[in-house]
């Protein structure tokens, strides 16, 4: 994997374009160990992307091929690879941004689902392929795949494998916007400077109770978001917000 760190954004790329950044276990792992302890002080937001045409082909079926395990061996396995890279990006104190140049299958697609932001080029291709190999999806898809698309479109999605254009995924909300092929590196520039001017703690603070509200009562989803904001409501970042407004002027978030 490519780590790459610039200007308050640290670059995770995928580096096995021979097999269209498939996924194997050590991939999974070694993307969950950039992820972990992600400092909001010093990052702004983190990009994952892919080497080569694809964003990631998904799992790499020359491995599944060889893998000989007990059903109690695969659950520690996925649950301790696919599930943790999950866990690493919805739980992240700091945006992750999905850079879609090329296709996003399997657990690339997964990967783009469970992203904060997601921009695509106008020629890459997004499939739920699980299926095409028996199996389900993962990485998370289960939980993000149904609450970005509906409940319908996700099982149509995972029940047939079938691919989708960009423009589709688009109008699905899969990705927040699809730009011509030569625009996707401008388009990323623009999110990322409009991140660099939020105050990346509190960015953070509000992506963690978004999440965890997803799926609880309203009335447990108030106590959360209350819990939440009193965090917030003690942060720099907050004094500074009320001083500009009260001195009319624009923030300027540490």
């Amino acid at each position: 994997m490519q780590v790459r760190d610039a200007d308050s954004v640290r670059y995770l790329a995928f580096d096995r374009p021979d097999t269209r950044n498939a996924f194997t276990a050590d991939v999974a792992r070694d993307l969950a160990a950039e992820l972990e302890d992600l400092d909001p002080g010093t990052l702004d937001a983190v990009v994952l992307t892919g080497a080569g045409e694809a964003f990631s082909a998904g799992g790499d079926v020359e491995a599944m091929a060889e893998r000989d395990e007990t059903t109690a061996e695969a659950y520690e396995r996925i649950r301790e690879t696919l599930g943790r890279v999950a866990e690493r990006v919805l739980t992240a104190p700091v945006p992750i941004v999905a850079k879609v140049d090329g296709d996003a299958v399997g657990a690339g697609l997964s990967l783009v689902a469970a992203a904060d932001f997601a921009y695509a080029a106008e020629s890459a291709r997004f499939g739920a392929s699980f299926i095409n190999v028996g199996l389900v999806p993962d990485m998370g898809a289960t939980v993000t795949l149904p609450r970005l698309v509906g409940l319908r479109t996700a099982k149509a999605l995972a029940l047939t494998g079938k691919l989708i254009d960009a423009r589709t995924a688009d109008e699905l909300d899969l990705v927040n916007e699809t730009v011509p092929d030569g625009d996707l590196d401008a388009r990323i520039d623009e999110i990322l400077e409009t991140l660099a001017a939020c105050p990346t703690e509190n960015v953070g603070l509000a992506k963690r109770a978004i999440h965890d509200n997803l799926g609880r009562p309203w009335s447990d989803g108030l106590e959360r978001e209350a819990s939440v904001q009193s965090l917030a409501y003690d942060t720099p970042a907050h004094e500074e917000g009320v001083d500009a407004f009260l001195t009319d002027r624009s923030p300027e978030f540490e």
